[in-house]
């Protein structure tokens, strides 16, 4: 039974390729000149995988000259942005101390804790 799934997946791709380049209709124009049937197509596959190739060239040149560009001023935004967040954080400041008393009352905590730890290992170490 998988073999005639197998085989009949593979017709079934088999006609759809044999209907796909169907060259009846296909005409390619170059300088003026028409050429049909399968030259025609032939050379429409060609030129027209020529043209993906070269544009995927370019795509790709192009994307490695916009990372270099953008990487640059990519690091100069990440600064401003800082720059400015630092800044928003002190205006603000005044707004948030009811928050940033507990945060810093369990800071204090952590690390107190964190220092007996430290030491206490310290002395078992020695």
């Amino acid at each position: 039974m998988k073999k005639f799934i197998a085989i009949a997946i593979l017709a079934i791709l088999a006609i759809c390729a044999w209907n796909a380049i169907d060259t009846n209709g296909m005409t390619v124009n170059i300088d003026g000149d028409e050429i049909h049937g399968p030259l025609g197509a032939l050379l429409g596959l060609v030129f027209g995988g020529l043209g993906m190739v070269i544009a995927a060239i370019a795509v790709t040149c192009a994307a490695v000259f916009v990372g270099c560009v953008f990487a640059g001023l990519g690091v100069l935004m990440v600064v401003a942005l800082a720059l400015v967040g630092i800044i928003l954080a002190a205006v603000i400041a005044p707004f948030t101390l009811p928050l940033l008393i507990p945060a810093a009352i369990v800071w204090f905590i952590m690390s107190r804790n964190r220092k007996h730890r430290e030491k206490a290992a310290y002395e078992h170490a020695v």
